[in-house]
């Protein structure tokens, strides 16, 4: 029933690009830390980069867990699960990174976002994930659900911010610039924007 593919192409490639929401997993390295889960949308905000990579968007919030953690240690797991169509489970296992707005990659991967704006939804990094584990499952188990569309409640609320405010935001927030652990998350003030 389950696969273990050797990268993200053909027929992988075609079905997670097709997804409109997918989770990412992370946890801290102490055994008794907490593991956080996240959904992740938005039409536009992921991208395969190559057969080995992949990144996503990651937008302003009330956290920054999956940046802590990924600062810590790098292990992150994406998962997009088929609720129509045939049944699927991909997995990417791998280890992840955040770019920041004022690394030299940043504006290189930018590109590979051409239909989202940015500017709408408080941009604070893109996270890289290079697969050292892809599997697909079957997916039985998965109910069938419609996707209407996005919300726009995300760009509604970020796209009135500039830098100095969605920072002044963050500072505000208990668990942005550490995570519920103590790790360091997002560096704040924000770096200013270069797109």
């Amino acid at each position: 029933m389950g696969k273990t593919h050797e990268c993200i192409d053909g027929r992988l490639r075609t079905f997670i690009e097709q997804q409109p929401v997918f989770f990412t997993a992370t946890a801290p390295l102490s055994g008794d830390g907490t593991v956080n889960l996240s959904p992740k949308g938005l039409t536009g905000s992921f991208a395969v980069l190559d057969e080995h990579r992949v990144a996503y968007l990651d937008f302003a919030g009330s956290n920054a867990e999956t940046i802590a953690h990924l600062r810590e240690n790098g292990r992150i797991t994406l998962m997009w699960c088929a609720f129509q169509g045939p049944p699927n489970i991909v997995r990417v296992h791998g280890r992840g990174e955040p770019v920041f707005r004022d690394d030299p990659r940043f504006d290189e991967l930018l590109g590979h976002f051409p239909d989202i704006d940015p500017n709408l939804h408080g941009l604070r990094a893109i996270i890289v994930v290079t697969a050292e584990l892809v599997r697909d499952t079957c997916g039985y188990g998965v109910p069938f659900m419609s996707y209407d569309e996005d919300r726009d409640l995300h760009s509604r609320r970020f796209a009135r911010e500039d830098d100095d405010s969605l920072s002044a935001y963050f500072a505000k927030k208990e668990y942005i610039a550490e995570s519920i652990d103590g790790l360091p998350g997002l560096p704040l003030p924000l770096p200013p924007r270069t797109f």
